[in-house]
């Protein structure tokens, strides 16, 4: 389901913290401009250099030097839907998620930099609304949709998204009253490693995480410890930096109402999960791992960007700007993009 109303984009500071990683370095968020109003919860970070943003008005953009240039690679015609997602394998090959009721949700790819696209899925199920789409490799993907006939629907690709076909949902558990997925921040679905997949849900009595060790056949359910009972809070966004250390986030997207217990961490694949000892202090759409880190990452909302250096154990916040989410690269590069056409790279400073 979609994630609620858009919050105003607020001005941004660097963010400052001393304990960045291995390497101690200092991070600090540097905005870059596009040139638009969009607001991006679709964001793939490729590298230090290139990354895809798609968001609201059909608007996809790529930089291959940074950021400090754009190129607007929008499909035609897209004007009307609202992309969540966006999932590259490169500079030249990516997919984009489109939500919504019905036909609204499509799915489509391009291989050479967005100059040409192809819609190699149109949602026929008036009953479905896709959320998110993670790929496990090139050629292995899934896409997820809010529960149809009482269980989560999932695509699936064995072609990097060139054609798409349900899974059957014997394996599914069933899905609690009014139990959804956020497309708030393109991390409903994640993956790691060929074949572990996690589904992030909300609006039922408790938030969820769902786990599949075979690539979406098979799913067990587990609370995660941040409170939902509403169509506007749970888990929102997930992050895994193996199969066994996983970090959500979420609360409650509603900027007058409070966020207790936003964060969650799991070390054995989501069998088991903790509530942070000190949270972010609001809802959170997205966390990130820190490249190279084994207990740094950051987790990113409307009203600020937090750190953990403890494996999400304990979060302070170092930054009052407005993103949507957040997403880190091997080669060391973390991006994050939201409202009003905002996106920023981290930076490090000597410490």
């Amino acid at each position: 389901m979609a994630a609620g109303p858009a919050a105003h984009a607020r001005g941004t500071a660097p963010a400052r913290a001393s304990e960045a990683g291995a390497a101690g370095a200092v991070p600090g968020w540097q905005p870059v401009a596009t040139g638009v109003t969009a607001r991006f919860r679709g964001l793939a970070a490729v590298t230090r250099h290139t990354a895809w943003v798609a968001g609201s008005a059909g608007t996809v953009l790529r930089t291959s030097d940074g950021g400090r240039s754009w190129r607007d690679v929008s499909p035609p015609g897209a004007g009307e839907l609202e992309f969540r997602d966006v999932e590259a394998f490169d500079g030249r090959r990516a997919v984009v998620l489109a939500i919504g009721e019905g036909e609204a949700s499509r799915i489509l790819r391009t291989d050479d930099g967005g100059a040409t696209w192809t819609e190699t899925f149109r949602n026929p199920d008036p009953r479905a609304f896709y959320d998110c789409v993670t790929f496990f490799d090139r050629r292995h993907g899934l896409a997820m949709s809010d529960p149809v006939d009482g269980r989560f629907r999932i695509l699936s690709t064995a072609d990097g998204g060139r054609s798409w076909r349900v899974l059957p949902d014997e394996g599914m558990p069933a899905a609690l009253p009014g139990e959804a997925g956020f497309a708030a921040g393109g991390q409903c679905l994640v993956s790691a490693g060929p074949r572990d997949v996690w589904l992030a849900t909300g609006g039922g009595s408790v938030g969820r995480v769902l786990h599949s060790g075979d690539r979406g056949l098979t799913w067990t359910a587990t609370g995660a410890g941040i409170p939902a009972g509403d169509a506007a809070r749970g888990v929102f966004g997930l992050a895994f930096r193996d199969r066994a250390h996983g970090i959500a986030v979420g609360g409650d997207h509603r900027a007058d109402q409070p966020s207790p217990d936003a964060a969650a961490v799991t070390r054995d694949g989501g069998r088991a999960w903790r509530t942070a000892t000190t949270p972010p202090p609001a809802y959170r759409s997205s966390v990130a791992w820190l490249p190279h880190s084994r207990s740094a990452a950051l987790a990113v909302g409307p009203t600020g960007t937090d750190l953990t250096t403890d494996g999400g154990r304990t979060w302070r916040t170092v930054d009052t700007g407005s993103y949507d989410t957040v997403d880190c690269t091997p080669d060391g590069g973390c991006w994050a993009s939201g409202a009003q056409g905002r996106v920023a790279r981290l930076v490090r400073h000597a410490g």
